[in-house]
């Protein structure tokens, strides 16, 4: 086993791991992909991403593995080659973090520091991982700049995701760790969580039930289509940097307000929204913007999919999955 070089993709069953290991598995990469299946949403949704994983490419090893349990965590770093390290896994959702902080810490900041620590003893040649826009808080300045302070959380899970980018920074200066963390910006596309803004106003205009919008749909949001994510992630792979650790946001650079966002999606699906106006939720960010200039720089990366392209995919997607 230890003679073939495999790249680990973490948390494989989620959203952007499903994507990630689809494309991947398309250029016929040695893939292992692990998921803990755990309960935050509908798992037959994460096991069909699998499954579909399985029709494209049967050529990938799939272990059920929570990676905050070290023991099989590390057995599995044992037992494989693993030259390249994909850290999707995590626990997600902005507002859950305030009901369940628990679970955050365990999975992204124990979970994480395993990652680390196989990476280290194991001597892996490139560890990526994800982080959020959610780790710049308040910051009013825009476009969101990986320079600007990263360290004014407004939830818990903007908190242990800022963490990964210190514990990462250290393990990468200590043991010569070549890291790259990525600050995705609203990830949205087919296949996504149902916990998503977009899976859940697509749900509830369709079976006309109300739609709740917060901050009476004056959010501004960098709206990023999930294969322009993918394709973006996939070249931090054998991309060279010059620290051995280094942030990029990837994001499509230019937010769009919730009302057109909305809007977009009634026209799309020809029916009319009953929406329910609410105040700011805690924990919510007004605005998101990302600077792509620093990942132009190393990748010549542009984000390809518009906004109006990505809404009809995921409403096409949406149709098939729940009416077929």
């Amino acid at each position: 086993m230890k003679k073939n070089r495999y790249i680990l993709i973490t948390g494989a069953a989620g959203f952007i791991g499903f994507h990630v290991a689809k494309s991947l598995l398309i250029e016929n990469k040695k893939l292992i992909l692990i998921d803990n299946f755990n309960d935050y949403y509908d798992i037959n949704l994460k096991k069909r991403r699998i499954n579909e994983l399985k029709k494209l490419n049967k050529r990938f090893v799939f272990k059920k593995i929570d990676i905050s349990n070290f023991n099989k965590l590390s057995k599995l770093f044992s037992d494989y080659k693993i030259e390249k390290v994909l850290n999707l896994a995590a626990q997600a959702g902005v507002r859950y973090s305030i009901e369940n902080p628990k679970i955050y810490f365990k999975t992204n900041s124990i979970g994480f520091f395993n990652i680390l620590e196989c990476s280290r003893i194991f001597k892996v040649k490139k560890l990526v991982y994800a982080s959020t826009s959610s780790v710049y808080g308040s910051e009013k300045k825009s476009p969101l700049n990986e320079n600007f302070p990263a360290n004014d959380p407004i939830q818990f899970y903007a908190a242990t995701k800022g963490s990964n980018e210190l514990m990462a920074k250290a393990y990468s200066k200590i043991y010569n760790i070549k890291a790259i963390g990525l600050r995705y910006f609203t990830v949205y596309g087919p296949w996504g969580r149902p916990d998503m803004a977009l899976f859940k106003f697509t749900k509830n205009i369709l079976e006309k039930k109300p739609i709740q919008v917060f901050n009476h749909g004056n959010h501004l949001r960098d709206f990023t289509y999930v294969d322009d994510v993918s394709r973006a992630t996939i070249l931090t792979l054998n991309l060279k940097i010059k620290n051995n650790h280094e942030i990029f946001n990837i994001g499509k650079g230019k937010s769009d307000n919730l009302k057109k966002y909305i809007s977009l999606i009634e026209k799309i699906l020809n029916l009319k929204a009953k929406k329910k106006l609410l105040k700011l939720q805690t924990g919510d960010i007004k605005s998101t913007l990302a600077c792509n200039k620093k990942f132009f720089l190393y990748s010549k990366f542009k984000p390809k999919i518009k906004i109006e392209d990505g809404i009809r995919r995921f409403i096409e997607w949406y149709l098939w999955y729940y009416r077929k």
